[in-house]
């Protein structure tokens, strides 16, 4: 069972004393309201012998529930729940494990992502460097021409064992001549010299403002593709690669959404992203909430796609939709991440800090304004306490003349942001979305502002004292890691995915509170108050199963934790292990060669294994023998399909 351990209940209430959580124990008096009449209103399914961690108001625990239709219909003892049995009502012993409420990740991008899920080789949570290039190396193998090799963020160096990069030498070793594109956060990228050739990227290439191509001594191309900090020449690298038809979008898709509810995600809240523009680019996901075939909530935003004309992008959506349209599963939530370009801060540590053009206040005024007269709700990416100041200028001047009251709005990522920012914030009524993109670029942060700096990046206790809303994200796919795991276990350890320590203990995080930022606090973030992110009577009966008991297990293996069994909207769409004969029926890869179907999604130690010593044998001496990667005799910049042309008529970076 993955080294569960079965509790007693006494052995639980032990624990939960001696760890200060008196004040999380269970009282029947926060449960919520249960029907009186259990005999006239019996459960369609009974979940019993858990310890479920219900975040109530009272931040209780509970022994079972009961849930009618898609809905809780009572938690509380076995005996209370019990009541509400019938002849066909079923019935799970959970075996004394933790459920919690189904998680919600209110920043991530699933629609781009699940378009794109089953071409892309996956080294979120890989161990070591030595297992990331043998997993490369196969998939190279199996990839046909003209489809590329894409390892597409979630990752970073500090997570393997060899604390270090891939080489291009070891890339090229491994991959010939099949395209290889490797994704680092969005700092820098890494391509083969197939991937150079299939750009068009050759010593003559330019590279976008604030880009960098590097070069060898002799002027050709290495295959590093570095942003300094614009971002534009990864955006454009990867829209450039090939694309899945329709059918197997649709089945990526389901199985980037199978890959949610495997780590316990029953919601999310999608940010949008370049290349992403309503309607036309959400007909997948459109489809499968048609077909009823959505496992995962989402509640989307609307995110700018043309530099210069924001406003009239907004003009255009706001007279064919509406915020809130839609049903539980599938609706509008409001405008953003990206409302101008140039409001753009990228998030690059390894950079300094961009400063914004000075052409931003007005077009921003213009596009909040239209926005807060049509109410609808908004999100803004910020990083730096420097952006967040002159963004929080236009919006105090907007509320004004156009009162933001009631309207949710939203700061995202705000890594740096200052006290008096968070004044404003709060005085506008506004919330921010935190992430854990320091867990993955915490190294990067501390090597250029410090250690002290990073105590404190983002100042989430702050946030939460000034009873400012505060929930939290992945930014998945690309920025970090989907995994929500992974960011509890850096808001309850302090530390990053290398392990490298952030935060004094002050500012790290009970458990509960924790779980509370990817549960009922995000239910804010996309109007759902009241409505889901806890297992009380008359929410969305949405919840996971875990495979270790996240309040007991050592703080490393949080990052480990998984659901065995997701239920949404009442029913199960993930099980395993003693729930696997509840598991839906599996659902095929396509195409064929996809790394998902060899690999799967974020690492897991069944699917891949170390390299064997003649394995790294044959990889240490591929790398002593490099093929040549610059003796590519490729055409100029005018060729049809250059990366050269593409990135030439981009004014700005566009795909977060």
């Amino acid at each position: 069972m993955n080294n569960y351990r079965k509790t007693k209940r006494r052995d639980f209430f032990k624990w939960a004393l001696a760890a200060g959580f008196s004040t999380y124990l269970l009282d029947r008096k926060s449960w919520g309201q249960n029907p009186p009449e259990p005999a006239t209103n019996p459960a369609d399914l009974i979940l019993h012998n858990a310890t479920i961690a219900t975040q109530d108001e009272k931040r209780s625990f509970a022994e079972a529930l009961a849930i009618k239709d898609n809905r809780f219909l009572a938690v509380g003892t076995e005996k209370e729940v019990m009541a509400y049995r019938s002849d066909n009502t079923q019935v799970i012993n959970l075996n004394r494990r933790t459920v919690i409420p189904g998680l919600n990740d209110s920043h991530t991008h699933l629609i781009r992502g699940g378009l794109n899920y089953n071409m892309e080789l996956r080294w979120d949570g890989v161990p070591s460097l030595a297992d990331a290039l043998q997993m490369l190396k196969e998939q190279a193998r199996r990839t046909p021409a003209p489809q590329w090799v894409r390892v597409i963020g979630g990752w970073n160096e500090f997570q393997f064992a060899e604390k270090r990069m891939p080489t291009l030498a070891e890339i090229n070793a491994v991959s010939q001549d099949v395209p290889v594109f490797i994704l680092n956060l969005y700092n820098r990228a890494l391509l083969n010299g197939a991937a150079l050739r299939a750009l068009g990227i050759d010593r003559n290439t330019t590279p976008p403002p604030n880009s960098v191509i590097e070069k060898d001594s002799n002027g050709n191309p290495t295959g590093m593709l570095i942003a300094k900090p614009n971002a534009t020449i990864l955006y454009a690298a990867i829209a450039q690669g090939p694309v899945l038809g329709l059918e197997d979008q649709i089945n990526s898709s389901r199985h980037y959404m199978r890959e949610m509810n495997r780590l316990g995600l029953t919601s999310v809240i999608d940010a949008g992203g370049g290349g992403q523009n309503y309607p036309n680019d959400y007909q997948v996901i459109d489809r499968l909430h048609k077909d009823g075939l959505m496992t995962v909530r989402i509640a989307y935003n609307l995110f700018t796609q043309n530099p210069g004309e924001e406003k009239a992008d907004f003009e255009r959506w706001i007279n064919i939709a509406n915020p809130a349209q839609g049903d539980d599963f599938y609706r509008l939530n409001g405008a953003g991440e990206m409302l101008v370009f140039s409001a753009a801060d990228f998030e690059d540590f390894t950079e300094p800090r961009p400063d914004l053009a000075a052409k931003m206040e007005t077009e921003l005024t213009g596009v909040i304004q239209l926005l807060a007269e049509n109410q609808w709700p908004f999100r803004l990416h910020a990083t730096y306490d420097e952006s967040i100041s002159r963004f929080l200028n236009v919006f105090e001047n907007v509320n004004r003349a156009v009162p933001f009251e009631g309207m949710h709005w939203i700061l995202d990522h705000a890594e740096t942001i200052s006290d008096r920012n968070l004044e404003r914030v709060k005085a506008l009524g506004g919330g921010i979305a935190i992430q854990h993109r320091m867990a993955y670029q915490g190294e990067y942060f501390v090597d250029r502002y410090g250690a002290e700096a990073a105590n404190h990046t983002p100042p989430i206790k702050k946030m939460l004292a000034m009873d400012i809303p505060v929930s939290g994200g992945t930014d998945g796919t690309r920025v970090a890691s989907y995994n929500p795991w992974v960011g509890l276990y850096w808001l309850v350890s302090g530390k990053t995915v290398g392990g490298m320590s952030l935060y004094p203990e002050a500012n790290r995080f009970d458990r509960m509170d924790a779980l509370r930022m990817y549960t009922k606090a995000t239910a804010w973030f996309d109007n759902q108050e009241g409505n889901k992110g806890s297992i009380v009577p008359g929410q969305l009966a949405d919840l996971a199963v875990l495979s270790e008991d996240y309040f007991s297990v050592p703080k490393e293996r949080i990052k480990h934790l998984e659901s065995v069994l997701t239920i949404v909207d009442g029913k199960p769409v993930y099980a395993t292990e003693e729930f696997s004969n509840l598991s839906p029926p599996p659902l095929p890869v396509s195409p064929n060669w996809s790394p998902v179907k060899y690999f799967g999604g974020y690492h897991n130690d069944s699917k891949v294994t170390l390299l064997t010593a003649n394995q790294q044998q044959s990889v240490t001496k591929a790398i002593a023998n490099p093929p040549n990667q610059h003796n590519f005799n490729l055409s100029s910049l005018s060729r049809s399909g250059s990366l050269s042309r593409f990135w030439g008529g981009m004014a700005c970076a566009c795909c977060y």
